[in-house]
């Protein structure tokens, strides 16, 4: 993946806990572990991430600007382990580092992205990035929405990296 500032626009649905087995056989289906820590900033929402694919490990460093519910300003850029465990010394020590299984795979001219946490053992989130705000899409047909959440602040990974919903499905 190449560094990339992008107005980045997507929806997000809470979705009943999928069959991790089944999504993995999908065709092209990717498997990610994910660990994500929040830093101190003082403008938008900065990250880091580390993701670990079949065979290698990334680390990223991620800025989020938000402009409306569906869209923010989104400024990514790869970077070294090193600068990674660096930036761990800035951490925001009021946020927990998120913890995820991410699934993607194409449906529908689209890359679907289904995040299982730890913590939750009934639901998961499902986001689509889109072109514009009204595209089309379709939600696969082995996926549960219990109700789209774009927008819901409870559901971002920042505010569950301070507080997990558990509200009764």
């Amino acid at each position: 993946m190449k560094d990339k500032q992008i107005t980045e626009i997507e929806r997000k649905f809470l979705i009943k806990y999928p069959d991790t087995e089944f999504l993995r056989g999908l065709e092209g289906c990717e498997r990610i572990g994910i660990s994500q820590t929040y830093l101190l900033c003082d403008d938008g929402s900065m990250r880091v991430r580390r993701s670990v694919y079949d065979d290698k490990t990334v680390y990223y460093r991620n800025i989020k600007k938000r402009i409306s519910d569906m869209s923010h300003l989104e400024d990514e850029k790869v970077i070294s382990e090193e600068t990674y465990g660096e930036l761990l010394f800035c951490r925001d020590t009021s946020r927990n580092t998120v913890e995820k299984t991410r699934y993607a795979f194409p449906f529908g001219g689209h890359i679907i992205e289904v995040d299982v946490y730890p913590f939750w053992s009934d639901r998961a989130v499902l986001e689509v990035e889109l072109e514009s705000e009204d595209e089309a899409f379709d939600i696969p047909p082995f996926i549960s929405v219990i109700k789209e959440v774009t927008g819901d602040k409870r559901y971002s990974n920042k505010a569950l990296a301070k507080k997990i919903v558990t509200e009764e499905l």
